[in-house]
């Protein structure tokens, strides 16, 4: 007898759309260590601006994505930033579920072999 991953897969996707809707929203908007990396040997400001200093996040500039609807981790045209964040985290999980998933389809057919012809 084979299980099926239904209830698995279902339970997964759940406490991921949780946790990309709600407790993103409650993430830390400190820099991550890439971002603290870059600042090292900068000079900056009350407002987090760089001043002064010889950093590699001087030579930062606009992504080229700016003006996309999901840019900065939210939805272009929500004004509630939590729900805007909250939504974009949402919409992630499910694009990364629907490729994810198809991809794994489209392996698993190929895997499978060819149904042969009864014999006579």
């Amino acid at each position: 007898m084979t299980r099926r991953p239904g209830w698995f897969l279902a339970g997964g996707l759940l406490v991921a759309l949780l946790l990309a809707g709600v407790v993103s929203n409650v993430a830390s908007a400190s820099p991550d260590g890439l971002d603290a990396t870059a600042r090292e040997g900068c000079v900056t400001d009350v407002d987090g601006t760089i001043t002064a200093g010889t950093c590699m996040a001087r030579q930062e500039g606009e992504h080229q994505l700016k003006d996309s609807p999901l840019a900065d981790y939210g939805i272009k045209g929500i004004d509630n930033p939590y729900l805007s964040k909250g939504l974009s985290g949402v919409l992630g999980v499910l694009v990364t579920f629907a490729i994810g998933g198809g991809l794994f389809r489209l392996v698993r057919r190929r895997g499978q072999p060819a149904a042969t012809a009864p014999e006579s």
